[in-house]
């Protein structure tokens, strides 16, 4: 495979020259990117310090890291590693890690390496500074600050003089490059030396990429909006985001699982030959995470026996009901007194009885959830539905707005919380109207429109966007005084207060470029997804992927005869992927993406190890499994599976 690499060491003679006045230096080197990710470290470092050590020089201590452009990660990296006593910094990277160092360092930098063919397209979406591959490198004479790309006209000798309050006549908004490399310099106590300097010559005839600094204007903003990280795929909400919803046809049958949540399974409490009715409870909580499963018809119960489950990839126990067509509802099915005259604990029992867990597919109990035993400042319900393809969430902001609010308002008086707050993406402009005219009046919950991006519906990241608050390592939004729901969660809290039916249904979007014809539909828990997709028309052909959830975070399946679950948002039809994996080439786009600022290239290659200590060490149980790393991956590499086997590796050591 092609060495992609983009730097190596200066000669020796080069070297001596640039340390020939400079001691205790501290060394910071970049482990390459883009090239076959054959080891972790690069040699480098060991070889510029045996050389400094051979001329005389303190070496104060050094550090290599990953990606030394994105800056993001690499201000965590360097924060108080810098050694006192160091008096100036050494370099061992391209230009982009150069400059990041030396925005960061707070003393002199220096480069020690060449620059090779580079291209200028990794880090760029992460970082400010920017190569313009010019193959004469300035930032050892001008303090780590590029005047080639930073300075509109590119003058390598000085500024034009045409700035005027320190920004350039060119762009206004942009400081002018040569007044802030002036201040460094002079901070740094280098500007009688610079302005003592030969004159330089630009070389043009060498190549040279322009386009480098317009590419990192355009995909800053999008990358950082609200939290690092994330991606931005093709949306396809097209397909179905205008359509109304409709009741599904009553099922002939149903499928109820025992385990549509986190947590343990119900235990069913119903036999072969009894006749149930429409909210029933045939399946009973059996660990504090856990939650109680109801009837969707009413009818006999023809089975209580493992049934094949949609995301767990095995059979389940499930209780299977053939239904009479008649709905007759449960006697337990009434409805209770609103929520302004329950008390919290009312609530949440209510709650746990209608075996009410997130709608989002986590399947978190949310009655464990109401009772967070710490202060919650607010309560964030997700709106974002930042999924590709899916539109259920949208139809019910549309659609059950009242729903929505009134079951928010119960969530916050459960919590003890003084503010919540309905975050919705912006390519949902309608929900966002709709929403903010139904809240004009109401002085405690705010809608907040936010950036379309993926995954912006993920707790953390959304807690990141809205409250600017860090959920701790291994800790939940409690700890940061925040209740994270979806706005299906508080429509069924809502029907359960005001009507008593447990959660038995649920909106969900059977779409894809794959489906004849989408739509969006209310749909009986335990209803067969074939018969959905029947009823939709059946795919256009036979090379079809087909998906419980979405795109990104949803569960392939291989046989349509599994039920839709609590947590069932969609099914989608989409093209299958014939794209075969190669070696990595350690690009890093993985690691720009990371919503979790987590490392998954190193997860990749461990698990191919099995070295599930590496993988936990690199904190792979903070991983999401967003997919946005294997969205984004150069090499087409199956990461979320090799997570996955990872998780469960680590655990099993456990």
């Amino acid at each position: 495979m092609e060495n992609y690499t983009k730097y190596k060491l200066k000669s020796n003679d080069e070297l001596a020259e640039l340390l020939a006045d400079k001691d205790h230096l501290f060394v910071v080197a970049c482990n390459k990117c883009f090239k076959e990710f054959e080891t972790i470290e690069e040699p480098e470092c060991g070889e510029f310090e045996k050389f400094a050590a051979e001329q005389g020089k303190t070496v104060t201590g050094s550090v290599k890291v990953d990606f030394l452009c994105n800056k993001t990660q690499t201000e965590k990296k360097l924060q108080d590693i810098i050694p006192e006593g160091t008096k100036n910094v050494i370099v061992i990277s391209c230009g982009l890690g150069i400059q990041t160092v030396a925005d960061l360092a707070g003393k002199p930098v220096y480069a020690a390496s060449n620059s090779l063919n580079y291209t200028g397209h990794h880090g760029m979406a992460l970082t400010k500074k920017s190569c313009d591959a010019c193959a004469q490198c300035y930032l050892n004479l001008t303090g780590g600050i590029c005047p080639i790309v930073d300075c509109s006209k590119s003058l390598v000798n000085g500024q034009c003089g045409g700035a005027k309050d320190g920004k350039c006549e060119v762009d206004g908004n942009k400081d002018c490059a040569w007044e802030k490399i002036y201040r460094r310099l002079e901070k740094q106590g280098r500007l009688e030396e610079f302005l003592n300097q030969p004159v330089q010559l630009r070389d043009y005839s060498k190549t040279n990429f322009k386009v480098i600094n317009d590419y990192v204007k355009a995909v800053r903003e999008e990358r950082f909006a609200g939290y690092y990280g994330g991606v931005h795929p093709s949306e396809r909400k097209e397909f179905s985001e205008h359509l109304s919803l409709k009741r599904f046809p009553e099922p002939k049958t149903v499928v109820i699982s025992m385990s549509q949540h986190l947590g343990a399974p119900a235990n069913p409490i119903v036999q072969v030959g009894d006749t149930v009715k429409v909210g029933q409870k045939i399946g009973e909580a059996s660990a504090f995470i856990s939650a109680p499963v109801h009837s969707s018809v009413s009818g006999t119960v023809v089975a209580v026996e493992p049934r094949l489950h949609a995301t767990r990839g095995g059979e389940v126990m499930a209780v299977v009901i053939e239904s009479d067509g008649k709905n007759t509802l449960h006697e337990s099915v009434k409805p209770h007194k609103g929520y302004e005259d329950l008390t919290p604990d009312e609530i949440i029992e209510i709650v746990r009885e209608a075996g009410i867990v997130g709608m989002g597919g986590a399947g978190f109990p949310t009655a464990v959830k109401l009772k967070p035993n710490k202060p919650i400042e607010a309560v964030l319900l997700n709106g974002c539905e930042c999924e590709p393809l899916l539109t259920a969430d949208h139809r019910v902001l549309l659609e059950f707005a009242d729903d929505i609010i009134y079951g928010l308002k119960a969530v916050l008086k459960t919590v003890d919380a003084q503010k919540g707050i309905i975050v919705i993406e912006d390519n949902k402009p309608d929900a966002i109207a709709l929403m903010e005219e139904k809240l004009a009046d109401c002085d405690n919950i705010e809608v907040v429109t936010a950036k379309t991006k993926y995954p912006q519906g993920a707790e953390k990241t959304l807690i990141k966007r809205v409250m600017g608050r860090t959920v701790p390592r291994g800790g939940l939004p409690a700890d940061v005084g925040v209740v994270v729901s979806n706005i299906s969660t508080v429509k069924a809290i809502s029907d359960a207060i005001r009507t008593g039916m447990p959660l038995i249904e649920r909106v969900a979007t059977v779409t894809g470029e794959k489906i004849k014809n989408p739509g969006n539909y209310i749909v009986k828990i335990g209803t067969s997804v074939k018969e959905m997709i029947d009823y939709c028309g059946g795919t256009t052909d036979d090379d079809v992927m087909i998906k419980m959830g979405g795109p990104m975070m949803g569960f392939e399946l291989t046989d349509l005869n599994v039920p839709m679950m609590k947590g069932s948002n969609g099914i989608i039809a989409i093209d299958t992927d014939q794209t075969q994996p190669m070696e990595c080439i350690k690009c890093g786009r993985c690691v720009d993406v990371c919503p979790m600022e987590l490392s998954p290239l190193y997860f990749a290659k461990f698990a191919d190890e099995q070295n599930w200590q590496g993988m936990k060490d690199m904190n792979v149980m903070d991983c999401v499994e967003c997919r946005s790393c294997e969205f984004i991956c150069s090499s087409k590499i199956p990461l979320v599976s090799k997570i996955k086997a990872g998780k469960n590796a680590i655990r099993e050591m456990k």
